[in-house]
């Protein structure tokens, strides 16, 4: 079967043909080119309306547009480009169907490229198919925009908040997640986590659908809080049980940290010297030789072992049915934490009062709702970032997170060649 036959059966060029198919060497490489030509008698198409219309001239030299590659031959499509004197929009360059801006790259190549990229990292794509990281970039940008402008925000019912760590510092990214049971995916990422960003995202969202949003999911960051009550006070705000655990192991280490450096300090044996993930793991998740030792530290009384069976204690508060008998279980157990006189205990307990009803609003949701899906969506953010060795342009990191999680739709091609 000849080239020409293999070329017309991908594609669908219409009103062009092929001319000529011929290998080459253009530069220091055999090439595969592919002339191009209009048909005879066949208007051309104005680039800025689209509608077909008289030519003005052709230009005297010819555009090459690349191809997808054949058995890593470059493959080149080469065109003289028509001008068209269009009634509406005046002299015009003429559209043609391989491309749609001026790059040099035809739309099938672009995607091509953006379809390896979400499987490599840019910089492996550019070195298997012999192109500049530019031109990978470009053509997930490409594709990027073609899936914003043409995805569908309607049906959206449940929302995750959350932020990520960008760069080195304090340097967070707010992302929005739709955590909807038919659909999950990135559908906003904006620069830094305050207010002014949720409500931008809440502008680009708009007043209709965001009056339609049932539940919001997210930590205890009082920006996000404000901003969603004022935003979507019709949905039910849902602190997420993981939000609320990791605050709780976060005051465990505290209390275990003081409390080993104060031991230190007046000479007691160094009982807390190792035993972290022994007051913060689940007794279920210990090994063996993990659950003997813990079993010794409990018969001590300790601040970090009471701080410890408080948390397993608390666990019960996420088995109950009836928000009512949550909030008692949970009015109970704030009680005698600020009996407990261990500080980051007091302080967490104090925080639980003030977020009740928020916390609550998990049972109000059957205990569906959960940020399980937006974490896993960010651990698959920072190994983007892990691969890429950081983003240096807040640009970049955007294309590279709608690239890979927002599931953005593709056109439809004769041939799929990724």
């Amino acid at each position: 079967m000849q080239l020409k036959t293999i070329f017309n059966r991908v594609t669908n060029y219409k009103p062009f043909v092929v001319e000529k198919v011929e290998l080459v060497q253009f530069g220091s490489q055999p090439t595969i080119e592919i002339t191009m030509r209009a048909r005879e008698n066949g208007l051309p198409t104005c680039s800025a309306c689209g509608e077909r219309c008289g030519g003005y001239d052709t230009s005297s030299s010819s555009r090459r547009f690349d191809f997808v590659p054949l058995w890593m031959i470059p493959v080149v499509l080469v065109y003289a480009m028509r001008r068209v004197n269009c009634p509406t929009c005046g002299v015009k360059v003429e559209r043609v169907p391989w491309s749609d801006d001026k790059s040099p790259m035809t739309t099938e190549y672009k995607w091509f490229l953006a379809g390896w990229a979400r499987r490599m990292s840019w910089k492996e794509v550019s070195e298997c198919f012999l192109v500049s990281w530019d031109r990978v970039y470009n053509a997930v940008k490409y594709a990027v925009s073609w899936g914003l402008a043409a995805r569908g925000l309607d049906g959206i019912e449940s929302i995750g908040i959350d932020e990520v760590q960008w760069q080195r510092g304090h340097n967070y990214q707010t992302l929005v997640y739709q955590i909807d049971e038919h659909c999950k995916r990135l559908l906003w990422i904006g620069p830094e986590r305050t207010a002014k960003t949720l409500l931008r995202f809440f502008r680009f969202l708009g007043r209709e659908r965001s009056g339609k949003l049932r539940f919001v999911c997210s930590d205890m960051w009082r920006a996000y809080l404000k901003v969603v009550a004022k935003r979507a006070p019709q949905a039910v705000h849902v602190l997420d049980r993981f939000h609320v655990m990791q605050k709780m192991s976060k005051a465990i280490d505290q209390v275990r940290a003081a409390e080993a450096k104060q031991m230190k300090q007046d000479g007691y044996e160094p009982l807390l010297t190792g035993s972290r993930w022994l007051l913060l793991k689940r007794p279920e998740n210990l090994s063996e030789t993990q659950a003997v030792k813990l079993n010794e530290l409990l018969q001590y009384n300790l601040k970090s072992v009471r701080s410890h069976l408080m948390k397993e204690d608390f666990q019960q508060f996420w088995s109950y049915t009836y928000p009512a008998w949550a909030g008692r279980f949970l009015d109970a157990w704030c009680t005698r934490a600020m009996r407990s006189k261990i500080d980051p205990m007091k302080k967490l307990a104090k925080t639980l009062r003030g977020k009740r009803e928020l916390l609550l609003n998990w049972f109000r949701a059957d205990g569906k709702l959960s940020s399980g899906a937006v974490e896993g969506f960010n651990n698959k953010l920072k190994l983007i970032t892990r691969k890429s060795y950081g983003f240096r342009t807040q640009d970049a990191y955007e294309t590279a997170a709608y690239h890979t999680l927002a599931a953005l739709p593709e056109p439809e091609f004769t041939h799929r060649f990724f």
